[in-house]
């Protein structure tokens, strides 16, 4: 599915996405103080916002190190085969590990790019070698830990 970015949003919109970014509990009261406007034309905005997609939804922005580790590592994997049933097949295995925070299907030297995340360096090689590396159909993986991150974003337009 292809999505087109939006171009549309005024200076209150974005201001109001920036606002529900930081504390997506915020009441609409505090909201439409924030933004400068009164509570109506805030709830229609955001009610716009969340029809168009802009808004897809509310969560908790959990602590990743306190829940899964600290230790980041990116690791590229190669298939023995490229046919939609090996993607299919590593695809479906790969989602149904939790140490695997992003999966990337990738142009270039390799076919998938992962995020994984453990509390160790010993957390990992039991990762890598007990269900990565045996995972049907992956024939390398080449592993880069990750020594600080520099920029997270979560919605570059805000």
């Amino acid at each position: 599915m292809q999505v087109e970015p939006t171009q549309d949003l005024d200076r209150i919109d974005r201001k109001i996405l920036q606002t529900l970014v930081k504390d997506g509990r915020i009441s609409w009261r505090e909201l439409a103080d924030e933004v400068g406007l009164s509570t109506t034309p805030v709830l229609r905005r955001v009610k716009a916002l969340e029809e168009s997609g802009c808004i897809r939804g509310y969560t908790a922005t959990l602590d990743e190190a306190r829940l899964a580790g600290t230790l980041s590592v990116f690791v590229s994997i190669t298939l023995d085969k490229q046919d939609a049933d090996a993607l299919v097949r590593f695809e479906e295995q790969i989602k149904l590990a939790p140490e695997v925070m992003s999966c990337f299907l990738m142009t270039g030297d390799f076919d998938y790019l992962l995020r994984v995340v453990t509390p160790s360096v010993e957390a990992f090689q039991v990762f890598l070698t007990g269900k990565l590396a045996r995972m049907p159909g992956v024939a390398h993986l080449k592993s880069s830990f990750a020594l600080k991150a520099i920029l997270v974003r979560q919605a570059p337009l805000v």
